[in-house]
């Protein structure tokens, strides 16, 4: 399901009338102008509006279609931007941002992954840039926890469009945490032994020993994650799709 196919970022256009219109036969921007079903005045309204969405989709601006669908329907734009989308997770010392430290932020975008690390490459500068480079963030509780602790610590104001996926997942029934999730959906993940709290421990064990080799096994659970984001978010889009749009939907 793509953007083209959700008429509820219109002005005026809720869930029930998208739903009317997908059974009617129109389930993408060409067919409401084709078809005109609406009354003159919403259809013109909805055309204008659609105009400017096709300009910006034209164009890759994904900052255009942020705050345009409501929350719980955010999963949609997925693939009109999964190309350069940011698979975001972050390790921390602990769970207040004001009194602890970002630790580690993996990375995947595009197929390549990468772990910045604090007091190396983790610096405002290079984590700007990053989000600059991403047309979205992806994530798992980083609405309430990564965004906040990214933005407190390092004077960030992140104002790219945001997949939490705790809230999508939630709607299908899925429940507790990333592992716990992953499991339930049969997305194996390797160090299964590391959770958060070990990857405190390990920092410690780094920070205060200059164990390396328990930095690398922190870096390598950091990087996983971000990879598994992608697994994670491909199966949920999936399963929405089919829950959402294919029901109202004539083959």
């Amino acid at each position: 399901m793509r953007l083209e196919n959700s008429f509820i970022l219109a002005p005026g256009v809720g869930e029930k009338t998208e739903k009317k219109l997908w059974k009617k036969g129109i389930t993408h921007w060409d067919d409401l102008e084709d078809k005109r079903p609406l009354s003159d005045t919403k259809q013109e309204k909805i055309e204008v509006f659609l105009e400017k969405a096709r300009k910006n989709l034209e164009v890759n601006n994904s900052y255009f279609f942020s705050n345009k669908l409501p929350n719980k329907e955010s999963w949609r734009i997925y693939k009109n931007f999964s190309e350069d989308a940011c698979f975001l997770d972050i390790e921390t010392t602990g769970l207040d941002k004001k009194k602890n430290k970002v630790t580690t932020v993996g990375i995947h975008r595009a197929g390549d992954s990468k772990v910045l690390v604090r007091d190396q490459d983790l610096t405002r500068e290079r984590l700007k840039k990053e989000i600059e480079k991403s047309s979205m963030l992806v994530s798992f509780n980083g609405k309430r926890f990564d965004q906040p602790f990214l933005e407190h610590n390092f004077d960030l104001n992140i104002e790219r469009p945001h997949i939490d996926l705790m809230y999508p997942c939630k709607r299908l029934g899925y429940s507790g945490g990333l592992k716990k999730i992953e499991k339930q959906l049969g997305i194996e993940r390797d160090l299964e032994d590391v959770d958060g709290r070990e990857a405190v421990r390990l920092w410690k064990r780094y920070e205060n020993k200059g164990d390396e080799d328990a930095l690398q096994k922190l870096v390598k659970y950091n990087r996983f994650d971000t990879e598994n984001l992608q697994n994670l978010i491909e199966t949920v889009h999936r399963q929405l799709r089919e829950e959402v749009y294919r029901p109202h939907v004539e083959e």
